[in-house]
């Protein structure tokens, strides 16, 4: 049987990037998983990619989580909140390297841009000062953004290279990112239980109570009092009432730590729901 792992599709998008090469991890890893072969499933949204997760039509989903230049992907951390049993395994590294893919002779037949809206966002510096009058549309995804390309010759998309070749269209410009260190973190997700030995990083959620002074200060203080480093806290809406939020904290510490432990106890003093996301290490992707 394979072991069946969710992405972001169609086929080309970084989020395929990052889950193919967890694929070929997992085959020189032979401890994690007893399954022998491995297949990639798209899902239009990342959403469905983790709803597959938890309708277990897929064992594993590799999902983006946060961009070094646009910050946190909503949809992700909205989707683990509202979904049950969904755990962290690992955190991947990708770098990112925007190209601009047209059938367009040159820029200045172009009118229009299509891509996710992440990769746009990240492109806007270079957007605005080749192509300051196109039409910027977002996509589902940087491949979806693609389809339009050969009936339309002056639209062009914001892909990767990969996905050029995979698809075999050409390439107008290349690095057009504004930044060129940009990388997205993906987390490896699945409902497996057993946190891994050795994590570096534990990411969860909570909810405070409404209207009361200090509730924020006095969750986020047990940290501090035992030393322990947040390196990442976000706050997202309830989706219950206005004012009222999520807060989502990634921590530099094992879950298995006696002083986490510790932390978590008293934690909970201070929350009103508290949900933990996984203990993880992360790996850096070479491309």
């Amino acid at each position: 049987m394979n072991l069946k792992i969710a992405h972001l599709g169609p086929p080309g998008t970084y989020a395929e990037q990052a889950a193919f090469f967890y694929l070929n991890w997992l085959k020189t890893h032979p401890g994690i998983t007893s399954q022998k072969s491995f297949e990639l499933c798209t899902y239009p949204t990342i959403a469905q990619s983790l709803q597959a997760i938890a309708d277990k039509k897929a064992e594993i989903a590799v999902v983006p989580v946060e961009n070094s230049i646009e910050g946190s992907v909503n949809m992700t951390l909205d989707s683990l909140w509202q979904l049950d049993n969904l755990k962290i395994q690992l955190a991947l590294v990708l770098p990112i390297q925007h190209t601009l893919i047209s059938y367009a002779t040159n820029l200045d037949t172009i009118k229009t841009v299509y891509s996710h809206p992440q990769a746009l966002a990240q492109c806007q510096g270079w957007l605005s000062r080749f192509l300051p009058n196109v039409n910027l549309i977002p996509s589902n995804s940087t491949t979806e953004a693609l389809q339009r390309l050969e009936q339309e010759v002056t639209t062009a998309a914001i892909s990767s290279s990969r996905a050029a070749q995979l698809y075999n269209l050409p390439i107008l410009a290349k690095g057009i990112n504004d930044y060129p260190e940009n990388c997205t973190q993906f987390w490896v997700v699945s409902t497996e239980e057993n946190y891994p030995i050795d994590c570096t990083h534990t990411s969860l959620a909570f909810s405070v109570p409404a209207n009361i002074p200090g509730a924020l200060m006095k969750a986020l203080a047990v940290f501090a009092r035992l030393g322990i480093n947040l390196s990442r806290i976000e706050s997202r809406p309830t989706k219950r009432s206005l004012g009222e939020y999520l807060f989502y904290l990634d921590i530099e510490a094992d879950v298995n730590a006696q002083m986490m432990k510790s932390a978590l106890r008293e934690l909970q003093n201070y929350t009103e729901i508290l949900k933990i996301f996984g203990s993880y290490s992360v790996l850096p992707i070479s491309l």
